[in-house]
Formats: C-alpha cells, sequence, structure tokens
C-alpha cells in the first residue's frame, strides 16, 4: 500500500517484498520435514507475540515519562518545550533511520511521554477532570480496533486510504496554518481556528475545532488500521526480528497522536 505511517517506511512490511527462492532437494526436503517446526524467537524473526511484548516495554516507558511530566513539568513551561522538541528529533530520527534502535525509540518513548503528561497537566488545571477522560476515550478507540481487526471485520483497503490520504494532509495543512496565525496573534482564542463557532442545520452552533476534533479521530483510527495491517505484513513476509520494534514505534506515534486529538477535542467542548 502507497501510503502508511512514515514508520513502516520499510520493505519488511511492504507486501509482494523480493526474495530469493532456491529449490532444496529430496535429501535436504526429507531432513527438514523430520525436524520439529522452529518458532518465530529460533528463526529470529518477527512475530506477534514478540511485537506484543515490545510494545509493553515501550508504552511502560511512555506511561512513566507521562507520570514525571504530569507531575513536574505543568508548571515548568520549559522542560514540557524541551520534552517536545527532543521527542520530535528522535520522532524524525527514528522514522529516517533504515534499521530500528531500540535504545532511540524507548528515548522517543520517554520524551513524548513526558511532553504529553505535562500538556495534560496544563489542560487538567484549566478543566478538571479531562485527562481521565482522554485516557478512557483513547483506550476505547485502540481496544475497539483492534478488536475489530483481530476479528477481520475491518481491513485497510486502496480506496479508503487514498481518502485517508487526502483528509490527513489537509488536515495538516490546517493545523499548521492556525499554529502560525495563533503564534502571531492573527486569531484570537485559546485554539485558535478551531475556537471559531459555527452553525450548522441539525447540531446548532458548534465550535470548529469539535467537527475537526472528531474528524481526527476517525483518522487516528484508520490510521491503527494501517498500522495493524503493516505489522501483519511484516509477520508474513518473516521480517527479521528487530523490526517488532519499528512496528511498535508506528502504533506508538497513532496512539500519541490520538490521545492529544482526543484530549483537544474535550477541552474545546468544555470551554
Amino acid at each position: 500500500m502507497a501510503v502508511n505511517n512514515p514508520a513502516f517506511n520499510n520493505d519488511a512490511f511492504r507486501s509482494g517484498g523480493s526474495s530469493t527462492v532456491t529449490t532444496p532437494s529430496a535429501e535436504q526436503l526429507d531432513a527438514l520435514y523430520a525436524q520439529p517446526s522452529a518458532t518465530p524467537s529460533q528463526t529470529d524473526r518477527m512475530s506477534v507475540e514478540d511485537t506484543i511484548l515490545k510494545s509493553a516495554i515501550a508504552f511502560g516507558v511512555l506511561a512513566v515519562g507521562a507520570v514525571a511530566g504530569f507531575m513536574l513539568g505543568g508548571g515548568l513551561p520549559l522542560l514540557m518545550i524541551v520534552a517536545g522538541i527532543a521527542g520530535f528529533g528522535l520522532a524524525l530520527v527514528n522514522i529516517f533511520k533504515k534499521e530500528p534502535s531500540p535504545g532511540l525509540i524507548l528515548g522517543y518513548a520517554g520524551a513524548q511521554g513526558f511532553f504529553v503528561g505535562a500538556l495534560s497537566a496544563v489542560l487538567e488545571a484549566r478543566y478538571p477532570g479531562v485527562v481521565s477522560q482522554a485516557v478512557l476515550a483513547t483506550l476505547v478507540v485502540v481496544g475497539v480496533t483492534l478488536a475489530l481487526f483481530a476479528s477481520g471485520k475491518v481491513r485497510a483497503s486502496k480506496r479508503a486510504t487514498k481518502i485517508f490520504m487526502i483528509a490527513i494532509v489537509a488536515y495538516a495543512v490546517f493545523s499548521l496554518v492556525n499554529f502560525f496565525l495563533s503564534a502571531f496573534g492573527v486569531v484570537g482564542g485559546e485554539f485558535g481556528l478551531r475556537s471559531t463557532e459555527i452553525t450548522l442545520p441539525i447540531l446548532g452552533t458548534v465550535p470548529l475545532g469539535a467537527i475537526l476534533g472528531v474528524l481526527a479521530i476517525v483518522l487516528g483510527a484508520y490510521s491503527l488500521v494501517l498500522d495493524f495491517d503493516f505489522v501483519q505484513q511484516g509477520v508474513k513476509n518473516g521480517a527479521p526480528r528487530k523490526f517488532g520494534w519499528t512496528g511498535v514505534f508506528g502504533i506508538m506515534l497513532t496512539v500519541v497522536w490520538l490521545y492529544v486529538e482526543i484530549l483537544r477535542l474535550l477541552a474545546i467542548l468544555r470551554e
């Protein structure tokens, strides 16, 4: 699939990957059949179980960083900014590295966790209870998406992915424009253009950010479907075991983005 999480920009996660095939002799086939089946760990190949284990470690580091950021970063904006820059830089490094680095991925998890935790502390002080709601909503979206994907009821398609690509690019452009307009004081409101109220026939007057927030959650859920699909493809392709860390990193990128969007949506609604 041409469009995907940039973390999965590797041949190991693409269908129809190239491989060298040789025809074994009859004696070699007999010897292979006589041996017990090797596990993915023994063949040093990527597996779903190993990826889940790596995910638990990475998200554990993310959670520790988030707790530290929530307790320390909320009152220290400089720390939050430094953590945000560090997380962004490590994300770029991990995206463009050809080989996954567990240390760099866990470093990203810690830095991004601290930033998200500090941001959560700031919004929690303004809108009490919003963080617990955002965490619960994120878990529900991730859990439901994973369950539907595992059951085979939801799958990525070329047409849906093309629509996703158009929507995600448009949303990214809007977010960038909104950031600069807010930074230079062109638009007011805590959330810039997102705070602008519009009137809809059925819903009445609602903030623009509420509509965009719902769209972002839908995009995030579909992005998770793409992430799960690429991990599944990596397992089918027999990708080296180390690329399980790439799968973890890609999923973490989406989950963090999804949480931030849900947190912002709830804050806009509370505003």
